[in-house]
């Protein structure tokens, strides 16, 4: 593993060094002849349907690359079958395209699709054909006749599909409301975050509580209202979650009941409510941002919630049924302030604390790109897995500071940032923490990033913390 580590952070180093370098080696041109820096800035993609530009079709499009240096969990296997304690790996995390058309000031329409997670092992769909995408992990392919097996997904040719389809109108300064497949979601600001500028280099998944269970890919169908009153910003929604589930258990080992999903037809509400003390945020989306780098001064302090009636069960000790609602809560803080406004040094700090029930002993391992295999020898599970999402409470708390402009002699800028998070599920006997740790070399703002970050993770054994395993992930980052 450090020889593939030492690798990883050698190309990021060397990419800023580089940088660097050319920046020295140029800077008397560059104080002599403005005209030799490279020219970073940027037009929307934008097609205007009237002259003065106030009915247009706006086009955003971004990849995100993401280069991972993973210590797995023990007891995990290769694709190849054999003990793999560590695994590096390219893949990508997001692929995604949006348009959105204000063709009245009165109405909107937004599409958003992509794909997510593909990895060389997975993140593909059957059908592909006999070699393109045989069909199962891990892949395997007859050699003789070259055709590969037919069941479960491999990583090829992975389908499109869309996150976000709604309609929306406006009744007032103060109100709009849309249905469809939204993103307008409740419990927190992070659960409404957009992927195009995240601080760190990704969000922690348990700001997603839902994901691809109830929801598609943090989106359900649904009716909202969303707006602003004054410093206030709000958004609710009444939605139909994706009916998922085979519902829960009770375990006689531990002689506890532990809750699952279930499939049902009950709707679900969901709303968030923030007070902006410095500027207003725009909200003619629903994403909110991570990071302005400076170039706005928020402070917000918000609250939310999601409740789905009936939405999981579990089993007693004498084999009953037993029904529970879902009721998720969160609190958080957001503030991102210019420290110099010369200099260019910005801070950014966000805080939630979420109170989740879902039910007794709920718990969810999750394993971002997950490449490990078989089920490994402690709680987590194989390869990056861990417990993510569970009844109980989690602290999250991120902070980053941008560096002087002047540090890389106007060759991009530098965001070191840092991330602390504290888990207290119910299933497990004891609490834990966990950190991450990151750079973001900034080449055009959040248009143009590199970001760096190392992640250190708990492992679980006899539902008690039993050490920790790290992962380097080396994300290149564009959108238009």
């Amino acid at each position: 593993m450090q020889t593939s580590i030492k690798w990883l952070m050698s190309a990021f180093i060397g990419i800023i060094f580089f940088q660097s370098a050319v920046a020295q080696d140029s800077l008397a041109n560059f104080r002599a002849a403005k005209d030799d820096i490279t020219d970073h800035s940027y037009k929307p993609l934008t097609l205007n349907l009237t002259n003065d530009g106030s009915k247009y079709i706006r086009f955003i499009v971004w990849n995100q690359m993401w280069a991972r240096v993973t210590e797995n969990n023990p007891g995990t296997l290769g694709v190849d079958g054999t003990p793999r304690r560590t695994t590096a790996d390219i893949g990508i995390r997001r692929a995604r395209f949006l348009a959105y058309a204000q063709i009245s000031p009165r109405f909107m329409v937004l599409t958003h699709w992509g794909i997510n997670n593909q990895t060389f092992t997975n993140g593909g769909v059957p059908g592909g054909g006999a070699t393109g995408n045989p069909g199962n992990i891990p892949v395997t392919v007859n050699p003789e006749t070259g055709v590969g097996a037919a069941a479960g997904m491999s990583a090829k040719k992975p389908q499109l599909f869309f996150h976000d389809i709604w309609t929306e109108f406006k009744v007032s300064n103060e109100l709009y409301v849309g249905m469809g497949l939204h993103y307008w979601n409740g419990i927190s600001r992070m659960t409404s975050h957009s992927t195009l500028n995240f601080l760190a280099v990704d969000a922690p998944i348990f700001n997603w509580p839902l994901i691809e269970l109830t929801d598609q890919f943090a989106r359900q169908f649904g009716f909202y209202a969303k707006g602003q009153v004054g410093k206030w910003d709000y958004r609710a929604a009444l939605n139909k979650p994706f009916s998922v589930g085979g519902g829960g258990r009770y375990d006689a080992n531990t002689q506890r009941p532990i809750a699952a999903n279930v499939i049902n037809d009950n709707w679900a509400t969901q709303g968030y409510l923030a007070y902006q003390f410095l500027e207003t945020e725009n909200n003619k989306l629903p994403f909110f941002v991570g990071t302005y780098l400076g170039t706005k001064s928020v402070f917000n302090v918000g609250a939310g919630w999601h409740h789905h009636k009936g939405a999981t069960n579990s089993r007693n000790s004498s084999g009953a049924v037993e029904t529970h609602d879902m009721l998720l809560l969160g609190f958080d803080t957001f503030l991102d302030l210019p420290l110099n406004k010369a200099k260019g040094i910005a801070l950014t700090n966000y805080n939630v604390f979420y109170n989740y029930d879902f039910g007794p002993n709920y718990i969810r391992n999750v394993g971002i790109m997950n490449v490990g295999f078989g089920a490994g020898t402690t709680q987590n599970g194989p390869g990056n897995a861990q417990p993510t999402i569970g009844t109980g409470q989690i602290f999250y708390s991120q902070t980053g500071l941008l560096l002087p402009q002047s540090l890389l002699n106007g060759k991009g800028r530098l965001q070191p940032f840092g991330a602390l998070t504290h888990k207290n599920f119910e299933f497990f006997e004891e609490s834990s923490w966990q950190y991450d740790l990151g750079i973001n070399y900034l080449l055009n703002g959040h248009h143009a990033k590199i970001t760096l970050q190392y992640g250190h993770r708990p492992l679980f054994e006899n539902f008690r913390r039993a050490g920790g395993a790290g992962e380097f992930i080396l994300q290149t980052h564009i959108f238009l």
